[in-house]
This record gives structure tokens, C-alpha cells and sequence, in this order.
């Protein structure tokens, strides 16, 4: 059995591209897949009711990019430029986290990408196994994959630890919990990467059938050294290499060429923009609307809570929807029905989970209902422009992945808030 959720407006996307909004629907969910919606229900018996009147029903957000430990880091080093960010701040205090550390830290981003309607992410860092366990006892879904760096140049990396980790955690964690939970391999980025440790990660991910999360393009100093390292590009680099023969999600793509966005599509490169991040550390604004003319699969992320510093997916789709309107003087530039698509279906097209990201019959029932009785929803002209320019993550009422609640009016059904808040606070007086 499952819920059978009465007058509510879903807002779903169409395969044509459109969102559709139906008004006064039925969607009934059955053994976690969403099994009718539309507004002429069948009879059905033993299914729990929930009255969706003044609420719209819309399909869980994908972060497709992110960094869940890294809530831990949160406001510890602002206002810096990227390199300076990452070398001389969070590198070094990386190296003192324990796994148990991670674990924790994981846990409390859980929380809060939960209660603001995430139902599924993308995320690279290290002690994945750690990473893994507190997603599966959260009922989320994830596309989890160890970073791996090593910029020296072998014939051989068998012996590489951070790669047998990371293949040992494919091995462990790939299809766990009923397919909630599946691995990729991450190359952190070109710059921490050696050409021949890329090329064998590359080799490694095509053996198990997997699939690559990387950096890409992030910064004017990565493209300018890339330039000067290799002459050319950092897409053409990695597309030389042969990475992208593999199912790629290429994170950042600030500064991209159009040309590296037709060697993109050429190879069905996933382009995942994280505005908030790349604000905040001054990288840039990625050429989103070109990527989207391209027929690119564009997807959104908030990247780590370090850079952001939130794991807030409605700012991601707010911001992706008004900053490039401004930035080319087009306001036709990203459509609220566009930053739709990209915080939900786009991203989890990306991360491979196929069948989520639609209220659709046959599809997995990875859905969110909002309360529409706040102020900031009146007058109803257009509920997908007051999703993309109004909503706000505290709007979240249920929040339901493979047709479970995890989430309902505050109250979290999977995870210990106290006792989560509690052990991230000693973790911080130990660390700093």
C-alpha cells in the first residue's frame, strides 16, 4: 500500500520539455512508484489519505553537485578567491578530519538538504564508506564517489590508495539499499590530476560500468594554465584523454568555449551549474543559456557548504533563473519553467536514477509537497514562476522518496536532529 494525495496542483515536467500544472489531482503511490495521477482517481482501499488542498505536489530536488562533509567548513574560510580557498584553508584542515568526523558531518548536511526538499545529490569527497552509511540510514537517494588526486605522472597506479578505495567502495556500496545508493569515480580536476592517473581512472569506470564526476573549467586561472600546460582547453584535455567516453558530470563549466560545449554534447557531458558557489568565490557566471541552445543536459548543484555556504537548492534555482537574465540583458535568457527542469528531472537524468524526477505514473515516488499558504505565493498568475522566483526552502511540508516520508511538518522520520547537532558542535571545539 501506499499514500493517495487528494487536491493538490502537481507541477511536473512533460517529455516534451513543457512543465505542466494540473489543479485539483489525485496521485496515488504504491510500493514506492507513483501509480495514478490526474483528476478522475479509481476507488482505492487501505491507502493512507492526504489532503494536498493549498499544496503543490512537485518532484524531489537533485542536487547534482556537492560536497556533503564539507557543512563541517561552514563560514570557516569566506570571502577568498578559489586556489587561495582551497590550498591554504580547506586542504589543510581536510587532512584532520576523521571519518567519524565525516560521518557526522554528512549527517547534519542530510538534515538540511531534507527539510529544504532534496530527495537525491551528487557528492564527491573521501571516507565515502562513512558518506554512504548516514545516506542510507537518512532514506535518501546519492550518487556518491571518492575524490581522487595524485598529480604525478606513472606507468602505473596500481598501487594508488585513493583509486583501490574508491574501487572497494564501488565493490561495497554500488546498488545498496535497493538501488538508493549507487558510485562514481571522481577525478577531482585536471589540475590535481596527472594525464595518465585521469586516463586510468577513465580505464577503471568503463571495467565496472560506472560513471565519472569531475571538476571542470572552474576558474580563469585553471582555463588560462590548462592553456599554457597542454595548449588547449580544459574540455579539450579531458575530451583528448578519452574521459568523456565514459558517462560524464562535468561540475562548474564557468568558463567553457562554445566549442568545448559541441565536444560536450558530442559525448553527453552532463553541465552542472552551481551559481551560489561560483558567486561567492568570484569564478564566474557559467554560459548556462549557450549550453541550453546547445541541447546540453543542464543540471543544478549548491556545491559544498564551505563555498556556499548552504546546501539550499531553492537559492540554486532562484539564482540560475535571474543572473543570467542580467549578466546577457535577455530576460527570456533561463525561464523559471527551465531552472525547473534543471533542479529536478535534468539532475536526476544525470546522476542515472532514470525513473525519478516527474510526477509521472511508473516513475518512483521522489516527490515534495510545499505549502502554498504563505504570503509570497498570492496571487497564483503562474505557480512555476512563483516556484522559481518566490518559494523558499522553509515552504517544505513532506518530502517522500520511493514513497516513503521522510520528512513532515518538521519532524524528520529517519534522522536524530539533537543528537546530530550535538556530536557536529564537539566536532567543531575538537577541531578548532
Amino acid at each position: 500500500m501506499g499514500y493517495r494525495i487528494e487536491n493538490a496542483t502537481v507541477v511536473t515536467c512533460e517529455d516534451n520539455q513543457e512543465v505542466r500544472v494540473l489543479k485539483n489531482a489525485t496521485v496515488i503511490t504504491d510500493g514506492g512508484e507513483i501509480s495514478y495521477v490526474g483528476i478522475d482517481p479509481p476507488e482505492t482501499k487501505g491507502f493512507t489519505l492526504i489532503n494536498g488542498t493549498g499544496k503543490a505536489l512537485i518532484p524531489g530536488l537533485v542536487n547534482a553537485h556537492t560536497h556533503i562533509p564539507m557543512t563541517l567548513l561552514r563560514s570557516y574560510a569566506d570571502d577568498l578567491e578559489l586556489h587561495t580557498w582551497l590550498y591554504q584553508h580547506i586542504f589543510p584542515i581536510e587532512a584532520k578530519l576523521t571519518a567519524d568526523d565525516i560521518y557526522w558531518g554528512s549527517q547534519l548536511a542530510l538534515l538540511e538538504m531534507i527539510a529544504g526538499g532534496t530527495t537525491c545529490f551528487n557528492d564527491m569527497y573521501y571516507s565515502v564508506d562513512r558518506i554512504a552509511e548516514a545516506t542510507a540510514t537518512s532514506g535518501l537517494k546519492a550518487l556518491l564517489s571518492r575524490g581522487l588526486i595524485n598529480g604525478a605522472e606513472l606507468d602505473d597506479y596500481t598501487n594508488d590508495d585513493r583509486l583501490k578505495e574508491a574501487v572497494s567502495v564501488y565493490e561495497q556500496w554500488n546498488g545498496a539499499e535497493e538501488g538508493r545508493i549507487r558510485i562514481a569515480l571522481a577525478p577531482h580536476a585536471l589540475y590535481t590530476c596527472a594525464p595518465g592517473y585521469i586516463r586510468t581512472i577513465r580505464d577503471t569506470a568503463e571495467k565496472l560500468g560506472t560513471i565519472i564526476h569531475t571538476h571542470v573549467d572552474e576558474t580563469v586561472k585553471e582555463h588560462n594554465d590548462c592553456l599554457n600546460q597542454y595548449g588547449k582547453t580544459p574540455v579539450k584535455h579531458l575530451y583528448d584523454l578519452g574521459l568523456f567516453d565514459i558517462p560524464t558530470i562535468a561540475a562548474h563549466c564557468v568558463h567553457v568555449t562554445e566549442g568545448d560545449m559541441d565536444k560536450m554534447k558530442e559525448k553527453n557531458v552532463t553541465f552542472v551549474h552551481n551559481p551560489g558557489s561560483n558567486l561567492k568565490l568570484g569564478s564566474g557566471i557559467a554560459p548556462v543559456p549557450t549550453a541550453m541552445e546547445k541541447g546540453l543536459n543542464v543540471a543544478l548543484g549548491t556545491d559544498g557548504a564551505s563555498s556556499n555556504n548552504n546546501l539550499n537548492m531553492w537559492e540554486e534555482l532562484n539564482l540560475s533563473a535571474l543572473i543570467h537574465k542580467g549578466f546577457s540583458l535577455d530576460p527570456l535568457a533561463v525561464k523559471a519553467q527551465d531552472a525547473f527542469r534543471m533542479a529536478t528531472v535534468n539532475g536526476a537524468i544525470a546522476l542515472g536514477f532514470n525513473n525519478s524526477g516527474r510526477i509521472q505514473e511508473g516513475f518512483r515516488a521522489d516527490m515534495v509537497l510545499l505549502d502554498l499558504n504563505s504570503p509570497h505565493y498570492y496571487p497564483d498568475h503562474n505557480l512555476v514562476s512563483n516556484i522559481a522566483y518566490s518559494a523558499q526552502a522553509s515552504d517544505v511540508e513532506t518530502v517522500f522518496v520511493d514513497g516513503k516520508i521522510l520528512y513532515h511538518k518538521g519532524e524528520y522520520k529517519t534522522l536524530d536532529k539533537e543528537r546530530i547537532i550535538h556530536e557536529v558542535n564537539r566536532i567543531h571545539k575538537a577541531l578548532f
